[in-house]
């Protein structure tokens, strides 16, 4: 990127095409360069472009606003679905969640993107095959396997909607920690518009509880099932227009996150042992401390991916170091719980994911936690952990993929 941006200084077009295929990547290579070409007249353009900071916000194209009421109005419509067709709303939400809000964001950074048509009938296409897929499984009454899938298939939605988000820089490191970049902007600013969202419906229910109308019917029949899907589209819209919101923002909240996250993990492990509490017979204790578990390790990811562009090795790399060792603790706890309930009470569905799942996280943190160790040890760039981190995810879909596609028929449905 950088010899690309050197040799076509005096080329506008080109480096407007290179700015537009990857703006992180040009940004970062054009930092590292500016010393040398500081004084030409298009280095300083691109200076200042890339460092202005506008004051105001953006609400983009009509376009883009007209894309946004309708993909909110369409995920509204199919969240209404189990009232429209009269169909059960555990059957409908339970295999459909997924389908309510990724379809939607997929198909705006399609359109945002402007992905070839091949390649976004592809995207769509295991779309439709996991749609039609999760809806003909069988509805046995508490089937395991029925639930994992269930669990696990937003997660290949998810993944869908990264290969869409980063198609146009797919072989860039840089392109699966930007999508994380973006998970966690997104999540910051769906906060945001959740807490105004409840604010706002407190003082209404308030309002109109006065003049003595009850509006909490309307508002489950409507508000809640249109509001809810708006909430991502929204967030994800404002934070690919608007990323001066949240850029900032994100970086604090790892910051903040880290070091108190490691205080409490520490201090809960201790207590573990004075209460007697343990995940080893205990199966609803293990549940949450798997969830706790994969919920500090996407603290991690977030946290790595926002410190990837750090050149120095700051007190919040130390910290990040710490809450891995700790992590691989957890993990091992979760892990030889697992193991020993499956000696204890055989095999099933549940045991073998959650088993797979730890025995993938552990590997996965063995892995970031010597990066980790290089970096603080041997001032190593980050970007070595990033990468650590990215590589990796391929085999979380693997799993996935097998764990929705063969546990139904390996278990009989059960």
């Amino acid at each position: 990127m950088k010899n690309d941006i050197l040799n076509h200084l005096d080329d506008p077009a080109f480096l407007e095409q290179l700015y537009r295929k990857n703006k992180t990547d040009f940004k970062d290579s054009f930092s590292k360069l500016y010393p040398e070409i500081q004084g030409n007249k298009a280095a300083e353009f691109w200076q200042e472009r890339l460092n202005y900071e506008s004051s105001s916000i953006s609400w983009g194209s009509k376009n883009e606003l007209l894309y946004v009421f309708i993909g909110c109005f369409i995920a509204g419509l199919i969240a209404k679905s189990p009232d429209i067709f009269s169909i059960s709303a555990d059957y409908f939400f339970s295999r459909n969640f997924g389908f309510i809000v990724f379809p939607i964001l997929t198909a705006y950074f399609v359109w945002k993107n402007k992905t070839p048509r091949n390649v976004t009938s592809i995207f769509f296409g295991l779309l439709g095959l996991s749609f039609v897929y999760i809806n003909s499984l069988p509805d046995t009454s508490e089937s395991d396997t029925l639930i994992l899938a269930c669990i696990h298939l937003p997660l290949i939605l998810w993944m869908i909607l990264g290969s869409v988000f980063q198609e146009q820089s797919k072989f860039k490191i840089s392109a699966p920690l930007e999508y994380l970049r973006f998970n966690g902007d997104a999540a910051v600013m769906m906060a945001v518009l959740a807490l105004a969202g409840g604010v706002l419906t407190g003082i209404t229910f308030g309002l109109f509880s006065l003049i003595g109308i009850d509006l909490e019917p309307f508002f489950e029949s409507y508000i809640l099932l249109f509001g809810l899907p708006a909430i991502p589209i929204l967030a994800t819209f404002l934070t690919q227009t608007n990323p001066q919101l949240v850029n900032k923002v994100s970086p604090i909240i790892a910051k903040l996150f880290s070091p108190v996250v490691l205080i409490m993990l520490t201090v809960y492990l201790i207590a573990i042992f004075y209460t007697g509490k343990d995940p080893y017979n205990d199966r609803e204790f293990l549940l949450t401390f798997n969830i706790m578990l994969i919920g500090v390790m996407a603290i991690i990811f977030f946290s790595v991916a926002e410190n990837t562009g750090s050149k120095k090795i700051s007190f919040d790399i130390w910290v990040l170091f710490l809450l891995s060792i700790v992590t691989i603790i957890v993990n091992g706890v979760a892990l030889s719980a697992i193991i020993f309930r499956i000696s204890e009470w055989g095999l099933t569905p549940n045991r073998l994911a959650v088993l797979g799942a730890n025995i993938l996280i552990l590997i996965h943190l063995l892995l970031v936690t010597y990066r980790l160790y290089s970096s603080v040890s041997k001032r190593k760039q980050l970007s070595e952990v990033g990468k650590s981190i990215v590589s990796y995810i391929p085999i979380y879909f693997i799993w996935i993929l097998i764990v929705v596609f063969i546990f139904p028929v390996a278990f009989g449905f059960k």
